[in-house]
């Protein structure tokens, strides 16, 4: 048996190359929970807390940005520089300092509280336990789960004292809850105006005896059941989506109009932020990438001082910490080393996207990123991975996607739903893309659909009145 040596040449992975991929993927919060872990459990760390640049760690005031690294340059390339973390807003503890005492923010009232509140002088002692059952057991858009007659068994209370109970719950603030659904919850809205408003009433008489007609804006046949035609229909239908709130609970989070719901990609606070010149709004763009902390991280002096003077197996101990404290600092310049590389070309290759929007961005890999800069695509991958930025107009979005070449379809896609005239069909939406000069199969139409949250056709003329409302 023979054996085969091989003399290819592979790349060693090296210390310096691992832990600045380590960090590369990780976000400003996770990196500064990793700066922070590091710090504790090296003491030959060091971080100042006066405030610096971080790359040219010239000593800054108040909450400015960097005057030498933020200064303009004469060939239009972008302005990319390092600015501390406590840039783009005040500390916590300034904020809260300069708010007036009147002003403090007020932790959110509970809505059970809220409603407990109102129903203090009406509700009779033995029934606020009922009252506090009844409004605990609501679901999230403040519908009652189990019918009355149910809780009464639960309870053990008398089914004539849960109704009244449900009656003075059900016309507090907001006004519909406890309720068995929309309808009821809009007829209960309805009951608050009076019995001489034409309008109310033939909103009340649409919701109690054509609801399912009016859930499927059949306005024809609503007008001949109920005997009047249907320019007042229409006008009813309008009256119920601007008064009326067939989720009460969401009337008291917020506005009610959608349903609540929790989104895991949210960005609050972003990573980078990408702005206008304050002197020259047509100029360069400002590219500031936040550190992690807003002091300056360095090898302490006086440890390597300290190091002279031990001996023996303290020194050795002495020297794995200098070791890994110098190359922890090394790493992190070359972690924003190269996020300043990605967003140079990144800015220079997109202002239009920045500027103008998703229809306007131009498609782009990692892998040509990665061969403009001289890197592995897997760089480039890690330092997408976990950043958000901020655009000029305020929003805050994934960096990933400026690498996203959908986006310019979808939104052309978006557009054409908002101005039909009718539904229009995946294979319709797909033609009109291909009269434009984008070759675009019906399922991929259908796919960056469902992608906007757009229904298909034959929903869309067909929206619920909840949906409407």
């Amino acid at each position: 048996m023979y054996q085969v040596q091989d003399q290819s040449i592979r790349p060693l992975t090296t210390a310096h190359l691992a832990q600045t991929m380590s960090l590369l993927v990780l976000s400003n919060q996770e990196l500064r929970d990793r700066v922070l872990s590091e710090i504790s459990s090296n003491p030959a760390l060091e971080l100042l807390e006066e405030r610096v640049c971080p790359g040219c760690h010239r000593v800054l005031k108040g909450t400015s940005q960097c005057p030498v690294c933020s200064r303009g340059n004469q060939d239009g390339e972008p302005i990319v520089f390092l600015s501390p973390r406590d840039s783009i807003r005040p500390t916590r503890r300034n904020a809260l300092d300069d708010q007036p005492m009147d002003r403090e923010p007020a932790a959110p009232e509970d809505l059970s509280l809220h409603v407990l509140q109102q129903l203090a002088g009406d509700l009779k002692p033995e029934d606020r336990s009922l009252a506090l059952y009844i409004l605990a057991s609501l679901d999230d858009d403040g519908f009652l789960v189990d019918h009355p007659a149910i809780i009464a068994q639960a309870t053990r209370t008398p089914f004539p004292r849960v109704q009244r109970v449900l009656a003075l719950i059900s016309s507090a603030d907001p006004v519909g809850l406890a309720t068995e659904g929309p309808k009821q919850a809009l007829l209960v809205q309805l009951a608050q105006y009076p019995a001489e408003d034409m309008m109310a009433d033939l909103a009340r008489r649409m919701l109690t005896q054509t609801f399912s007609e009016l859930g499927r804006r059949e306005y024809d046949k609503i007008a001949h059941e109920l005997g009047t035609n249907v320019r007042q229909i229409h006008a009813a239908t309008e009256f119920i989506q601007e008064n009326l709130n067939p989720y009460p609970s969401r009337a008291y989070w917020g506005s009610g109009r959608e349903a609540a719901q929790g989104d895991p990609n949210v960005y609050h606070t972003p990573d980078i932020m990408i702005s206008r010149s304050p002197s020259d709004p047509f100029g360069p763009l400002m590219v500031e990438i936040f550190s992690a902390i807003s002091g300056w991280l360095r090898v302490n002096p006086l440890f390597k001082q300290a190091m002279d003077s031990k001996n023996g197996e303290q020194n050795e101990e002495w020297s794995e910490h200098l070791e890994k404290a110098n190359l922890f600092v090394k790493c992190l310049q070359q972690r924003n080393n190269t996020m300043r590389k990605l967003m140079e070309l990144l800015v220079t290759s997109q202002r239009e996207f920045i500027l103008d929007g998703p229809r306007y961005l131009v498609p782009m890999t990692r892998a040509q990123l990665a061969d403009e800069i001289g890197v592995h695509e897997s760089t480039i991958s890690r330092a997408v991975a976990n950043k958000s930025v901020a655009l000029p107009n305020g929003k805050i979005i994934p960096l990933a996607k400026f690498f996203d070449r959908s986006l310019s379809v979808r939104d052309q896609i978006k557009e054409i739903v908002e101005n039909e005239l009718k539904p229009l069909t995946d294979d319709e939406i797909a033609s009109m893309l291909q009269e434009e000069g984008i070759k675009i199969a019906r399922r991929t139409v259908a796919k960056y659909r469902a992608i906007e949250g757009i229904l298909p056709a034959r929903l869309r003329g067909t929206n619920k009145l909840s949906q409407a409302a």
